[in-house]
């Protein structure tokens, strides 16, 4: 095995580039101040030695750790992935670093609580719109800013929410399928518990009236539990002609489960979904479905936990929503 090649530190960047520890500081860190010509003798010293900050030992001596702990259970679903990606890659514009916990089915969310605190990660994000009970209360009595995406804004939640308005979405799908002449209607949510599921049929039922027949939930935001859902509400009443699903994976499996019975969409039966994922507009039939604005929310999620960590703010966001039209209702 090769020997270890010996690691640049601050003090032989100083040395290289005659300036003092606390110039080497001052560049490497995001927002100091620091002269354009000192900042360029700093840099450039630092490339001709192979120097990189160490955050680890820096964090020892500030507090912060420049970490943020990303906590979801909705790593497989592609519209939390989409708001993921956006959201990691603007920390880190930001000179700031995801840490993922993964929940997981029917975790309590210890051992997430646990890892966050373990690692003093300098704020964290609830991505999920059903967290475990007393997770996000947890967070903050150890001391941490927190928000929630996907959340349910008001006052039953313990820390400030980021979501759209997912009520107003489940009316506009209700408005539109009622506009074309459908009378019976059904909604399709994931679990009975998640607080998206519910504002969405709620939104949904609101607008519906007595058009509404049916409701049913699939538990999980999958293809699959789409599929089998769809299935069971088409044998308790086979003559629906519109579904609501509350997310654009349970639309597809509801759209195989229709392909399996016989029926064509949108012709016999029409199917609306909710995110707009990118596959939405490339699947056949295109998927008519709620759009919410990952673009913004990733971006703005970046930009309340810094202001969080730095000053204190917080302040709920409630985003709009927009009905997509394509093929499928």
């Amino acid at each position: 095995m090769p020997p270890r090649l010996a690691t640049a530190t601050a003090r032989d960047v100083a040395e290289a580039a005659g300036v003092s520890m606390s110039a080497v500081s001052r560049t490497f860190t995001v927002g100091a101040s620091v002269s354009a010509k000192t900042r360029q003798r700093v840099t450039e010293a630092a490339d001709r030695l192979g120097y990189r900050p160490n955050h680890l030992a820096r964090s020892l001596m500030t507090g912060r750790t420049k970490l943020i702990g990303l906590v979801s259970n909705h790593f497989g679903n592609p519209t939390f992935m989409e708001v993921f990606d956006l959201f990691t890659r603007a920390l880190q514009a930001r000179g700031l670093r995801p840490l993922l916990a993964n929940l997981g089915e029917d975790d309590d969310g210890q051992a997430a609580i646990d890892m966050v605190r373990q690692y003093n990660v300098d704020a964290v994000l609830i991505a999920t719109s059903a967290p475990p009970a007393g997770f996000a209360a947890s967070c903050r009595q150890a001391g941490l800013p927190v928000m929630h995406v996907f959340g349910r804004p008001g006052r039953s939640s313990p820390v400030p929410v980021v979501t759209v308005d997912n009520a107003a979405g489940g009316r506009l799908v209700a408005d539109a399928m009622r506009q074309r002449g459908l009378r019976r209607l059904a909604f399709l949510g994931g679990s009975a518990h998640d607080a998206s599921t519910i504002d969405r049929g709620a939104g949904f039922a609101d607008a519906a009236g007595r058009s509404l027949r049916d409701t049913a939930h699939a538990g999980n935001y999958t293809h699959e539990h789409g599929r089998q859902a769809m299935h069971a509400l088409l044998d308790r009443d086979a003559t629906l002609d519109g579904v609501f699903c509350a997310d654009d994976v349970l639309a597809l499996g509801a759209i195989d489960a229709c392909r399996e019975r016989g029926l064509e969409v949108p012709n016999d039966i029409s199917i609306v979904g909710f995110d707009d994922m990118p596959l939405a507009a490339s699947v056949r039939p295109g998927l008519t479905t709620v759009r919410q604005p990952a673009i913004d929310m990733g971006a703005e999620l970046a930009t309340r936990l810094l202001r969080s960590i730095e000053d204190g703010t917080t302040a709920e966001i409630l985003m709009p929503t927009e009905l997509i039209v394509r093929e499928s209702a």
